[in-house]
């Protein structure tokens, strides 16, 4: 039942589309191939979520989607449903897009969601199609799927020549640029059987746009395909790792950790972008992308080269660690002080709070006696609902008033242009710690702020070095940053 799908890729007319999971990476993919120009049905098991997605409704914030989702509904070239048989009736391209969470309690990624879908959908086909893979797996997966769906359809009355085949094509979005990199990626892969030239020629045609765009297109198997977006995690991961654990070091003994990135980046061999020092990365997609490859490295007996993924992770969760000694050391005592956290999404232009290290700090702060307030522009009914004891004011305003300490965690533009006077009529003491390295530290000072940024030496910012805690980790973490080279080297 697998291969050939010559019908759909040479002969049908302009391929209909569904997409099998709504939530950011369905619902973003199915908008953006009706921007495309292509009749599209959106799939989920969620009936609410169909519902309000429906009525033009996303349940999160990004930019640009909400205006595609209202004028393809509008439209009616975008629809939804509940219904596995509409969607086998409907489409001849089924682009998988549901989650992979870690398993509790482990690692490893949760692939229910996508089983659940490729089994559902392979039991309704009843006419050629293409599925097509954009949820991240760990590799080896759409080989099984492949067996999957061949077991499903085995033994069902269906014409001989009825064909299904598969491809994958993972997702590159960035939160808050998705549309743009659903338009308009930097680069396009799709992995298919050797071959099976028709998958591959289907979606060349789905893809039409971007590629006449000049969009690179990168034509490999299962394997090289379901690798390719953890590779890129795990990279992006290590350069965030790397220069946080020499802001370790410049922290103990001096030095600029911004300068320091700036002179890096003049190298054409390392670039400048993701090596930014601060409070470290979280998100829905780095943290368990990282530690699904580690295990599943270590399932196919290879965990010794995916190792220093691990200790790249506690690096990461060391800097929320130094967030919290710092203002530990800036008021003296946490129990009872008043301190206003700026941001609760993992990154700018974003409400996801899923491992947000502001979110996390701020938690940290609170359960260590602190009177914690968060704002940020977009986040904090998330945030609210994942940590409710602390305190969402609407404002910037509302939340920096008799603040103690005023902790920037989240660099979103409205941060990034706070000037001194800003906060000073708000504000009970004037302490900063900019946890993201994006305000210039000298102007502060000299309008008299206590200011602190990670990776520069506290004392050269207007505190004292918190003797025998540059290094200092929790109880996740027990390993100091030169462990990590250490391991690299070793490899």
């Amino acid at each position: 039942m697998s291969g050939d799908i010559s019908r759909i890729a040479h002969t049908a007319p302009r391929p209909r589309i569904t997409v099998i999971g709504t939530g950011y990476l369905g619902a973003t993919h199915a908008a953006c191939m009706a921007e495309l120009g292509f009749e599209v049905l959106g799939l989920d098991v969620d009936p609410l979520k169909i519902d309000a997605l429906s009525r033009g409704e996303l349940p999160f914030h990004e930019p640009g989607l909400p205006e595609l989702l209202i004028k393809h509904v509008s439209s009616g070239r975008l629809r939804f449903t509940t219904s596995y048989r509409e969607a086998s009736d409907f489409g001849d391209v089924h682009f998988i897009g549901v989650g992979t969470p870690q398993r509790p309690g482990e690692s490893a990624a949760d692939l229910t969601y996508v089983d659940a879908a490729v089994a559902q959908l392979a039991r309704h086909l009843d006419r050629d199609a293409l599925i097509v893979g954009k949820s991240t797996v760990p590799v080896g997966t759409a080989r099984r799927l492949r067996r999957m769906i061949d077991d499903e359809l085995e033994g069902r009355a269906l014409p001989a020549d009825f064909r299904v085949g598969l491809a994958w094509n993972p997702e590159f979005l960035r939160e808050g640029r998705a549309v743009e990199d659903t338009l308009a990626p930097d680069r396009l892969v799709v992995g298919a059987e050797d071959g099976d030239t028709d998958s591959r020629e289907l979606l060349r045609r789905v893809y039409a746009a971007p590629l006449a765009g000049g969009t690179p297109l990168i034509e490999t198997d299962f394997e090289t395909a379901e690798l390719v977006k953890v590779a890129a995690n795990a990279f992006l991961a290590t350069k965030i790792s790397f220069i946080n654990a020499f802001s370790e070091i410049t922290e103990t003994i001096g030095g600029d950790i911004t300068t320091l990135a700036d002179a890096l980046g003049h190298d054409a061999r390392i670039g400048r972008k993701f090596l930014n020092a601060g409070v470290g990365f979280g998100g829905g997609c780095l943290p368990k992308d990282i530690r699904a490859l580690q295990a599943r490295a270590e399932e196919l007996g290879a965990g010794a080269a995916m190792r220093f993924l691990t200790q790249m992770d506690e690096i990461n969760l060391r800097r929320r660690d130094r967030v919290v000694h710092l203002a530990e050391q800036s008021v003296g005592t946490l129990t009872g002080a008043r301190i206003t956290v700026l941001g609760a999404a993992f990154k700018p232009e974003s409400d996801d709070v899923r491992d947000s290290p502001a979110l996390d700090v701020a938690a940290r702060l609170y359960n260590s006696g602190a009177d914690v307030a968060v704002y940020d522009p977009q986040a904090n009914r998330n945030a609210a609902a994942r940590f409710p004891r602390l305190d969402y004011p609407d404002s910037l305003e509302e939340a920096a008033s008799g603040a103690d300490l005023t902790i920037l965690l989240t660099e979103w533009d409205e941060f990034r242009r706070l000037q001194p006077q800003d906060l000073e009529p708000l504000v009970r003491e004037r302490r900063f710690i900019d946890g993201r390295n994006v305000l210039p530290a000298e102007e502060w000072k000299a309008s008299g702020w206590e200011f602190s940024a990670l990776g520069r030496r506290a004392d050269v910012v207007g505190l004292h070095a918190l003797p025998g805690r540059a290094f200092e980790s929790s109880a996740r973490s027990r390993l100091a940053p030169i462990d990590f080279f250490q391991s690299l080297a070793a490899e």
